[in-house]
């Protein structure tokens, strides 16, 4: 084969490989909650209500001991108000982890009493619930959370 000819071959194989990477690989739109959307917080609060409470508290106060690991090994459910890790994270991976659990965030993730959401709420619901736990958070925790999403 002559060069002109490995070369071309090489170029097409890399514009297939990057339009089958551009077509066919879904791209994460990033996610922004919303707290001040009074609406979207209603909404949130009532499906937290339903979905969340049971484990991480009416007040968002999580369980008891929630940083030691129970007889059953797992974690109990963290707080989501100020005093808890929830503000840690940024929009998109407080959605990543709603939605898949902690197999979305890592491979090989340890057991977790957290459910997957994926295909019990929606996008616009986990989005929602999300929004509604922040709009409880103090203004600090808030002004820090924002400038998490901002990097």
């Amino acid at each position: 084969m002559s060069r002109l000819t490995l070369f071309l071959t090489g170029c097409v194989l890399v514009a297939g490989l990057w339009m089958y990477l551009a077509v066919f690989q879904p791209v994460q739109a990033q996610v922004q909650l919303r707290p001040d959307d009074q609406e979207l917080v209603a909404q949130g609060a009532d499906i937290y209500a339903v979905q969340c409470a049971a484990c991480h508290g009416a007040d968002l106060q999580g369980q008891p001991d929630w940083q030691i690991r129970g007889d059953d090994g797992l974690l109990p459910a963290p707080p989501h108000d100020g005093t808890g890790h929830t503000w840690h994270h940024d929009d998109q991976t407080l959605f990543t982890l709603t939605k898949y659990g902690l197999a979305g965030l890592m491979d090989n993730s340890p057991a977790s009493g957290m459910p997957s959401y994926d295909g019990v709420l929606s996008d616009a619901e986990i989005i929602a619930t999300l929004s509604f736990i922040k709009s409880e958070w103090p203004e600090d925790i808030r002004a820090f959370h924002d400038s998490l999403n901002a990097r």
